[in-house]
Order: structure tokens, then sequence, then C-alpha cells
């Protein structure tokens, strides 16, 4: 097993890492108080936090196995050498898991705070159930050679492709309604900060290192950076279009207006909770 080269180089690989994983964890916080304050999760996409479900429980069943168990490293060790480090640390554990956390309870809130007429589409739900049985197919074709390395490997392209499309029925709900409110969009500034993050701490360690094996042997992680830098960068011009320009007169106009979704008579957000939301999320 390698070793760092430089003592600074790996205190800036751990503040990289830590600092990704924050800025990532700290991502949902924004949606689910605004559920809360609101009471109601009209206007947040279900389809979305499906396909988060699915990326972020692929993202934490590739980093834990290859953190924690003895034989993958061995098989990591065996393909790339054994002067290697394994390229996930403890905090790229750590992010999924409290991901997942934070998706169940707005998985709580959805079921119980008012949710109008939406629900997951089938699209959705497709998705899923592939993505699954493809999992699951792979998993007893790597049983009868024990290729472990090859099957955490693909829960990490399964990963990377949810990134990819995850925040697609978010636009397009908001494309639908005409309207971002009940949606927040801080989560897709503190994607792009973890994005780069995440690139800079790879990038310091195949610094470190001499070499980019670290690239190649951990595809997940830098094409996560590299695919979170280019989907947030699209999708933040999208929704700060949407939010700021093209549905900020509607948005205004809420305080008057019952949301046409809800099942409440009162309305979801008041004026000066919509700026606040703008203030805090922007």
């Amino acid at each position: 097993m390698g070793s760092w080269n430089s003592i600074p180089m790996e205190v800036m690989y751990q503040v990289l890492g830590w600092t990704s994983i924050i800025c990532w964890a700290f991502s949902g916080y924004p949606q689910l108080l605004l559920n809360f304050r609101r009471k109601s999760v009209v206007g947040l996409s279900f389809d979305y936090v499906v396909l988060n479900f699915t990326k972020q429980a692929s993202y934490l069943i590739y980093n834990a196995t290859l953190f924690f168990s003895p034989i993958v490293q061995k098989q990591y060790f065996d393909k790339y050498g054994y002067d290697q480090m394994i390229p996930v640390a403890l905090s790229d554990v750590f992010f999924p898991f409290h991901s997942i956390i934070l998706i169940f309870v707005v998985s709580v809130q959805i079921i119980f705070f008012d949710r109008g007429s939406q629900k997951v589409s089938k699209a959705a739900i497709a998705i899923l159930v592939a993505v699954w049985f493809f999992a699951g197919a792979c998993f007893f074709m790597a049983l009868p050679t024990h290729s472990w390395l090859w099957l955490v490997s693909i829960f990490n392209s399964i990963q990377v492709f949810m990134t990819v499309i995850k925040y697609s029925p978010q636009a397009f709900l908001n494309f639908t309604r005409k309207s971002t409110v009940g949606f927040s969009i801080g989560n897709i500034v503190l994607d792009f900060s973890g994005g780069v993050a995440t690139l800079a701490q790879m990038s310091v360690q195949s610094v470190d290192q001499g070499s980019w094996v670290n690239f190649l042997g951990n595809i997940g992680k830098p094409l996560l950076a590299l695919t979170v830098l280019q989907v947030s960068i699209a999708f933040d011009l999208i929704f700060f279009y949407q939010h700021f320009v093209l549905y900020h007169i509607k948005a205004s106009r809420v305080s008057f207006q019952r949301d046409p979704e809800s099942t409440d008579s009162e309305p979801l957000i008041k004026d000066s909770d919509h700026l606040q939301g703008i203030a805090t999320t922007s």
C-alpha cells in the first residue's frame, strides 16, 4: 500500500475531502427546511427523490465496500499495484450515508405533508426497477468468480449515470408548473462546490503519488466530480433562469393566490417567505 510523500499534500487531501463532503451533505437541508416551513412538498419532484436515492445508495455500496472490505482492497491492489493507495476516504462513506438519511426524512415529509396531485411517475419507477435488476444480475455474474472489484465498479457506474439524470425531472416539473415555488435551488450551488473540491482532492493525491492511476482506478469519483461540474453548471443556469427570470413574477404573486396543486385553502408560501427563500438559497 502506498504512503504519502508530502505531509502538506496529505493534509490538503483531507481538507478538500471534508470540504466536498460538507458541501454535498448540507445541500440536502435547504429543501428539507423549505418543506417543513411550508408544510408542503408541492413543487418538489418525487422522481428526483427516487432517482437521488438510487444514486446515493449505489455510491454508498461502492465507497463502503472499497473502504472496509479487505477482499476488495486486495483485488484493487492486484490490479493497480500495491504501491497505490485506496482512493476512498472515510468522508466518502459518510456523505452518501448522510444523504440517504436526509432522503428518508424528505420521504416522510412527502407522506405527511400536502403533496397535491403529485406522485412518482411510471418512468421513474421503470428506471428504478431496471437499475436494481441490472445490479442484481451483475451480482450473480460476479458470484462464481468472486469478481467483487468489478461488481462495485458497476455500482460506481450506476451512481454516475444517476447523477446525470436525477435533476431532469425537477427541471421538467418547474417547466410544466411554470413555477419554482416549493423547490430550493441551494443544493445546485453546493453540489457544484463539492464537485470542484472532489476533483481537486483527486488531483492532489495523483500529484503526490506521481501517478494518475488514482483517476483510472477510481473511475466513479473523478467521473462524479466531472459530471457534477458539467451537470451542475447546466442545471445551475436552468434553475436560476427559471427561479429568478422565467417564473419570478408568478412566484411573487403566490401570497395572493392558492397553489393550483395544493389541497390547502391557505397559500403555500408568503411573500416574505419567498423573499427569504431567495436570500437563503441563492
